[in-house]
């Protein structure tokens, strides 16, 4: 506790991890939660995690709070969501710094999260004044048809701990206008992020008398998460993670005929045309790979270059990799900082011991680091493999920073190569050819839920939807209409005439 951001944040040596409509639960009943940093392994503080108890009471309070939230006029929910952006605005460097703390990330992206919040704030609030419906031409004379859109209910959010903040508020603030109230399950590998934003949020909250509209719970899978995504009073369960998590949760919401939002795995690819502008690809490239220690679900992990450049392009990565500053995260000197735990780094070394059983070949890297300069073991050299088309392994999502590159002989090899993959999430390609460009945006290119020309796949903007498809989910959060997801739509006919007419044309008269 020898970091003062923690007392601005309202962290402490013991928290409770049960936030009620109103304030945290002086006792929650789970079991306690022990949260260390990654940086050098040290502690930071206890969390006394909530029980299946503890989330009936929140989810109870949560649907009373909707039954009030609803009915407030959406550009006042807007102008709300909006004092939350600035309140964040006035925290920005101390959860940025808690960011970096608990989950590892430099600061630079630890503040670009919380930038994130900020403008999904600011997006939020104008949206609330632009939730659209249509109007149609009716077939029957003297009537009108149109659709509206209506709260859904409580939103369970179950976010992962690579984007320990943001993701929350993609989905929390465009619920809010939308006039859903928010029950929040955090990953257990960065609770304290989750207790701060919740600390800064509930103090508008209150000032505006709507307590109940965003509540959280740390806690398990069995007694919190399970029970969560079965609850029938919950309308739409979004949770962001690991395939394999999303297909349980995906099935579960299913049986009970619930709404579910998927972010899930990402398995990204870069495709570098022989024309391309290599110092732009290797940049791009570069941050893709590196970037959260390859700990982003739009993290660049693969790489097709068609041959006739591929010996520059390794040659200028090799190169520019050896420059990336490893250390503390805080240090605003380093570039990357430690993987989430050592599971993590365990995980990353199986992989490497699998590439090379399939014949792969270690270009740069890999290596695990220590000593004074990387205490608490969960440092790594990111690492580049020279990889063949075939290798099973490129079929997988490994969270940690390991970039396959391989040849290939054409646009067309390396399109089809990018899509055999399970999952599709993000991808790009470098080119300064119309035609190519054109056509990996095309219905025979990429078949990803982002595709991108001349940037990377990493580092999107709130604007857009943000989601992939296959075994990504097909989730969209964030900007365009991803709004509608946490609505449910409703089609109206109004007859302002003195007939009934029957559309199809159809007579059913009784004959009086």
């Amino acid at each position: 506790m020898n970091y003062p951001f923690l007392k601005q944040l309202g962290i402490h040596e013991k928290n409770s991890g049960v936030f009620t409509q109103d304030a945290w639960l002086q006792k929650p009943s789970g079991s306690e939660l022990v949260a260390h940093t990654p940086i050098d392994g040290s502690l930071i503080a206890h969390v006394q995690q909530g029980s299946k108890q503890d989330l009936e009471l929140i989810t109870e309070q949560s649907v009373a709070a909707f039954h009030k939230w609803r009915m407030l006029p959406a550009p006042q929910r807007g102008e709300i969501v909006r004092q939350i952006g600035n309140a964040l605005r006035e925290h920005k460097q101390a959860l940025g710094q808690l960011v970096t703390l608990e989950m590892g990330k430099i600061l630079q992206e630890g503040l670009g999260e919380v930038q994130e919040m900020i403008d999904i704030c600011d997006f939020a609030c104008g949206l609330s004044r632009q939730l659209y419906g249509l109007t149609m031409h009716s077939e029957r004379p003297m009537h009108r048809m149109y659709e509206q859109w209506h709260p859904l209910g409580p939103v369970g959010v179950i976010t992962a701990f690579n984007f320990p903040v943001a993701v929350w508020a993609w989905n929390a603030c465009i619920a809010a206008v939308c006039g859903d109230t928010v029950i929040w399950k955090p990953s257990q590998k960065t609770p304290l992020c989750a207790i701060a934003v919740q600390n800064i949020v509930e103090k508008v909250m209150k000032a505006h008398g709507h307590a109940g509209v965003f509540t959280m719970i740390v806690g398990n899978n069995e007694d919190v998460g399970e029970n969560l995504i079965a609850d029938k009073r919950i309308p739409l369960i979004s949770a962001t993670g690991s395939t394999r998590m999303g297909r349980h949760v995906g099935e579960a919401v299913a049986k009970r005929l619930g709404k579910s939002l998927l972010e899930l795995g990402g398995n990204n690819a870069i495709i570098i045309a022989k024309d391309a502008n290599l110092d732009m690809a290797v940049r791009a490239t570069l941050f893709g790979a590196v970037g959260t220690s390859g700990q982003r679900c739009t993290s660049t992990r693969r790489i097709y270059v068609e041959k006739e450049i591929e010996t520059p392009f390794i040659t200028a990565l090799q190169k520019a990799y050896t420059h990336i500053r490893i250390g503390n995260p805080l240090d605003e000197k380093n570039l990357m900082g430690p993987l989430i735990d050592n599971d993590a780094v365990k995980q990353m070394q199986n992989a490497l011991i699998e590439i090379k059983k399939e014949g792969g070949e270690i270009l740069y890297g890999g290596e695990t680091l220590d000593g004074k300069e990387f205490p608490g073991e969960c440092y790594v050299k990111p690492c580049i493999v020279h990889a063949k088309k075939n290798m099973k392994i490129m079929q997988e999502e490994t969270f940690a920073p390991i970039l396959y590159i391989t040849p290939v002989n054409s646009i067309d090899e390396a399109v089809s190569l990018q899509n055999d993959v399970p999952q599709g999430l993000s991808s790009a390609i470098f080119t300064n050819s119309f035609s190519h460009a054109e056509a990996f945006l095309s219905h025979k290119g990429s078949d990803c839920g982002i595709a991108n020309v001349n940037i990377g796949t990493s580092g999107a903007e709130i604007g857009g939807a943000f989601g992939g498809e296959k075994d990504t989910g097909g989730g969209r959060e964030s900007g365009s209409d991803a709004w509608k997801t946490y609505m449910r739509r409703q089609t109206c006919t109004l007859n302002w005439g003195n007939e009934l007419p029957l559309a199809q044309g159809i007579k059913f008269d009784s004959g009086k």
